[in-house]
Protein backbone atom coordinates (compact mmCIF):
# COMPACT_ATOMS: atom_id res chain seq x y z
CA UNK A 1 0.00 0.00 0.00
CA UNK A 2 2.92 2.50 0.78
CA UNK A 3 4.71 1.33 -2.48
CA UNK A 4 1.34 2.39 -4.50
CA UNK A 5 0.81 5.77 -2.36
CA UNK A 6 4.42 6.96 -3.01
CA UNK A 7 4.23 5.51 -6.91
CA UNK A 8 1.14 7.77 -6.87
CA UNK A 9 2.59 10.45 -5.61
CA UNK A 10 5.50 10.62 -7.83
CA UNK A 11 3.44 10.18 -11.01
CA UNK A 12 1.63 13.46 -9.63
CA UNK A 13 4.73 15.25 -9.02
CA UNK A 14 6.13 14.58 -12.66
CA UNK A 15 2.98 15.27 -14.30
CA UNK A 16 3.04 18.57 -12.53
CA UNK A 17 6.06 19.14 -13.22
CA UNK A 18 5.77 18.75 -16.91
CA UNK A 19 3.01 20.99 -17.50
CA UNK A 20 4.36 23.67 -15.55
CA UNK A 21 7.76 23.82 -17.61
CA UNK A 22 5.78 23.26 -21.01
CA UNK A 23 2.87 25.97 -20.27
CA UNK A 24 5.08 28.71 -18.42
CA UNK A 25 4.07 32.27 -19.42
CA UNK A 26 6.44 35.22 -19.50
CA UNK A 27 4.85 39.26 -19.69
CA UNK A 28 7.75 41.31 -20.49
CA UNK A 29 7.30 45.15 -20.51
CA UNK A 30 8.22 48.54 -20.70
CA UNK A 31 6.48 51.36 -18.63
CA UNK A 32 7.15 54.96 -18.86
CA UNK A 33 4.66 56.63 -17.11
CA UNK A 34 3.59 53.71 -15.51
CA UNK A 35 0.42 53.04 -17.26
CA UNK A 36 1.75 49.75 -18.33
CA UNK A 37 3.15 49.07 -15.12
CA UNK A 38 -0.43 48.96 -13.91
CA UNK A 39 -1.74 46.65 -16.48
CA UNK A 40 0.79 44.20 -16.21
CA UNK A 41 -0.12 43.96 -12.67
CA UNK A 42 -3.38 43.48 -13.48
CA UNK A 43 -2.61 40.95 -15.64
CA UNK A 44 -0.98 38.83 -13.62
CA UNK A 45 -3.66 38.61 -11.07
CA UNK A 46 -5.51 36.88 -13.71
CA UNK A 47 -2.91 34.30 -15.07
CA UNK A 48 0.22 32.39 -13.80
CA UNK A 49 3.28 34.74 -15.59
CA UNK A 50 6.39 35.64 -15.00
CA UNK A 51 7.42 39.22 -15.51
CA UNK A 52 10.64 40.89 -16.75
CA UNK A 53 10.87 44.83 -16.73
CA UNK A 54 12.69 46.50 -19.53
CA UNK A 55 14.91 49.49 -18.62
CA UNK A 56 16.39 51.81 -20.26
CA UNK A 57 20.44 51.75 -19.96
CA UNK A 58 20.56 55.40 -20.33
CA UNK A 59 17.87 56.54 -16.61
CA UNK A 60 16.26 60.13 -16.39
CA UNK A 61 15.54 60.99 -20.21
CA UNK A 62 12.58 62.74 -20.68
CA UNK A 63 11.18 61.34 -23.85
CA UNK A 64 8.38 63.80 -24.02
CA UNK A 65 10.65 66.80 -23.65
CA UNK A 66 11.13 69.89 -26.29
CA UNK A 67 8.02 68.77 -27.86
CA UNK A 68 8.77 65.11 -27.96
CA UNK A 69 12.22 65.66 -29.68
CA UNK A 70 13.95 63.04 -27.86
CA UNK A 71 11.32 60.13 -28.64
CA UNK A 72 10.89 60.95 -32.46
CA UNK A 73 14.59 61.15 -32.54
CA UNK A 74 15.12 57.73 -31.46
CA UNK A 75 12.32 56.29 -33.38
CA UNK A 76 12.91 58.07 -36.93
CA UNK A 77 17.06 56.11 -36.32
CA UNK A 78 15.30 52.87 -35.98
CA UNK A 79 12.77 53.38 -38.91
CA UNK A 80 16.21 54.80 -40.99
CA UNK A 81 17.96 51.57 -40.61
CA UNK A 82 15.56 48.77 -38.72
CA UNK A 83 18.23 45.97 -39.85
CA UNK A 84 20.84 47.89 -37.94
CA UNK A 85 21.39 46.82 -34.20
CA UNK A 86 23.20 50.51 -33.55
CA UNK A 87 19.83 52.47 -34.74
CA UNK A 88 18.13 51.03 -31.81
CA UNK A 89 18.88 52.63 -27.61
CA UNK A 90 20.43 50.63 -25.23
CA UNK A 91 18.46 48.62 -22.75
CA UNK A 92 19.77 47.05 -19.21
CA UNK A 93 21.25 43.70 -19.55
CA UNK A 94 18.78 40.73 -19.97
CA UNK A 95 19.11 38.02 -17.38
CA UNK A 96 15.84 35.67 -18.29
CA UNK A 97 16.01 33.42 -21.04
CA UNK A 98 13.07 32.76 -23.46
CA UNK A 99 13.77 28.87 -22.93
CA UNK A 100 11.86 28.52 -20.25
CA UNK A 101 8.50 29.83 -21.71
CA UNK A 102 6.48 28.59 -24.16
CA UNK A 103 4.27 32.03 -24.05
CA UNK A 104 5.58 35.30 -24.34
CA UNK A 105 2.81 38.45 -23.42
CA UNK A 106 4.25 41.89 -24.56
CA UNK A 107 2.81 44.76 -22.91
CA UNK A 108 4.04 48.24 -24.53
CA UNK A 109 3.29 51.82 -25.04
CA UNK A 110 2.41 53.33 -28.13
CA UNK A 111 5.14 56.26 -29.40
CA UNK A 112 3.52 58.94 -31.79
CA UNK A 113 1.76 56.21 -33.53
CA UNK A 114 4.91 53.49 -33.28
CA UNK A 115 5.89 50.87 -30.43
CA UNK A 116 8.48 52.56 -28.17
CA UNK A 117 11.79 52.77 -28.43
CA UNK A 118 12.92 50.59 -25.82
CA UNK A 119 10.78 47.43 -26.85
CA UNK A 120 11.62 47.61 -29.63
CA UNK A 121 15.29 47.38 -28.73
CA UNK A 122 14.42 44.09 -26.80
CA UNK A 123 12.57 42.51 -29.50
CA UNK A 124 15.44 43.36 -32.35
CA UNK A 125 17.73 41.19 -29.35
CA UNK A 126 15.34 38.83 -28.81
CA UNK A 127 12.70 38.47 -31.05
CA UNK A 128 14.41 35.97 -33.57
CA UNK A 129 14.26 33.05 -30.07
CA UNK A 130 10.68 33.62 -29.77
CA UNK A 131 10.00 31.78 -33.35
CA UNK A 132 7.40 29.02 -32.74
CA UNK A 133 6.40 30.45 -29.29
CA UNK A 134 2.95 31.98 -28.69
CA UNK A 135 2.81 35.52 -28.77
CA UNK A 136 0.25 38.22 -27.31
CA UNK A 137 -0.03 41.89 -27.21
CA UNK A 138 -1.11 44.62 -25.30
CA UNK A 139 -0.56 48.30 -26.36
CA UNK A 140 -1.32 51.28 -23.59
CA UNK A 141 -1.76 54.57 -25.41
CA UNK A 142 -3.63 58.01 -25.20
CA UNK A 143 -5.74 57.87 -28.01
CA UNK A 144 -4.46 56.62 -30.41
CA UNK A 145 -4.55 53.41 -32.76
CA UNK A 146 -2.49 50.79 -32.46
CA UNK A 147 -1.70 49.39 -35.98
CA UNK A 148 1.66 50.88 -36.13
CA UNK A 149 2.51 48.69 -33.01
CA UNK A 150 1.34 45.78 -34.14
CA UNK A 151 3.58 46.11 -37.52
CA UNK A 152 6.57 47.09 -35.29
CA UNK A 153 6.08 43.68 -33.46
CA UNK A 154 5.27 41.80 -36.41
CA UNK A 155 8.38 42.71 -37.92
CA UNK A 156 10.95 42.35 -35.12
CA UNK A 157 8.87 39.11 -34.01
CA UNK A 158 7.78 37.33 -37.84
CA UNK A 159 7.72 34.06 -36.59
CA UNK A 160 5.63 34.29 -33.48
CA UNK A 161 2.16 32.48 -33.31
CA UNK A 162 0.21 35.51 -32.56
CA UNK A 163 -3.29 35.35 -30.38
CA UNK A 164 -6.21 35.53 -32.76
CA UNK A 165 -6.45 39.19 -31.24
CA UNK A 166 -4.39 42.06 -29.84
CA UNK A 167 -5.40 44.70 -26.09
CA UNK A 168 -5.71 48.35 -26.64
CA UNK A 169 -6.05 49.92 -23.74
CA UNK A 170 -6.32 53.84 -23.94
CA UNK A 171 -6.74 57.00 -21.49
CA UNK A 172 -10.32 56.40 -21.75
CA UNK A 173 -11.04 52.71 -20.63
CA UNK A 174 -7.74 52.35 -18.84
CA UNK A 175 -9.62 52.36 -15.10
CA UNK A 176 -11.27 49.14 -16.87
CA UNK A 177 -8.73 47.34 -17.80
CA UNK A 178 -9.64 44.39 -15.19
CA UNK A 179 -12.69 43.39 -17.45
CA UNK A 180 -10.77 44.08 -20.96
CA UNK A 181 -7.95 41.64 -19.54
CA UNK A 182 -10.63 38.98 -18.61
CA UNK A 183 -12.83 39.70 -22.07
CA UNK A 184 -9.36 39.46 -24.34
CA UNK A 185 -8.13 36.09 -21.90
CA UNK A 186 -11.59 34.35 -23.35
CA UNK A 187 -11.38 35.90 -26.74
CA UNK A 188 -8.14 34.17 -27.92
CA UNK A 189 -9.03 31.66 -25.60
CA UNK A 190 -5.81 31.58 -23.49
CA UNK A 191 -6.20 28.32 -21.96
CA UNK A 192 -6.59 26.40 -24.65
CA UNK A 193 -4.11 28.28 -26.73
CA UNK A 194 -1.38 28.13 -24.44
CA UNK A 195 -2.20 24.47 -22.79
CA UNK A 196 -2.49 26.05 -19.10
CA UNK A 197 -5.62 24.42 -17.71
CA UNK A 198 -6.30 27.05 -15.37
CA UNK A 199 -6.57 30.78 -14.87
CA UNK A 200 -6.43 32.35 -11.39
CA UNK A 201 -10.14 33.29 -10.20
CA UNK A 202 -11.33 36.52 -10.50
CA UNK A 203 -14.19 36.12 -8.11
CA UNK A 204 -12.30 37.24 -5.20
CA UNK A 205 -9.32 39.29 -6.06
CA UNK A 206 -5.91 38.28 -3.64
CA UNK A 207 -4.19 41.16 -2.41
CA UNK A 208 -1.39 41.49 -4.23
CA UNK A 209 1.28 43.97 -3.78
CA UNK A 210 4.58 45.22 -6.18
CA UNK A 211 6.84 47.97 -5.64
CA UNK A 212 7.02 50.72 -8.95
CA UNK A 213 9.62 48.24 -10.84
CA UNK A 214 6.62 45.29 -10.46
CA UNK A 215 8.49 43.35 -8.03
CA UNK A 216 5.92 41.63 -5.83
CA UNK A 217 6.24 42.14 -2.12
CA UNK A 218 5.80 39.98 0.28
CA UNK A 219 3.77 42.75 2.91
CA UNK A 220 2.50 45.76 2.30
CA UNK A 221 4.59 48.87 3.52
CA UNK A 222 3.81 51.29 6.00
CA UNK A 223 4.88 54.17 4.10
CA UNK A 224 6.12 54.60 0.14
CA UNK A 225 4.57 54.39 -3.15
CA UNK A 226 3.46 51.09 -4.68
CA UNK A 227 0.75 49.49 -7.00
CA UNK A 228 -1.91 46.68 -4.80
CA UNK A 229 -4.34 45.33 -6.73
CA UNK A 230 -3.59 47.09 -10.13
CA UNK A 231 -4.07 50.57 -8.07
CA UNK A 232 -1.25 53.39 -6.76
CA UNK A 233 -1.23 54.03 -3.32
CA UNK A 234 0.78 56.31 -1.45
CA UNK A 235 1.28 56.58 2.26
Amino acid sequence: MYMKKLLFFVCTMLTWLCTDATAKTLVVYYSYTGNCREIVTTLTSQIQADMLEIQPAEKGLKYEANNYALGTQLLNAIKANPNDAGSYPAIDPIATSLDDYETIIIVTPLWWSQMAANMQTYLFNYGPQMAGKNVGLIVSSASSGISGVVADCKRLVPDGKYFSENLWINHSNHSNRTTLIQDWLTAIDYNTATGISETKTTTTTPTRIYDLRGRLMVEEPSKGIYIKNGKKVTR
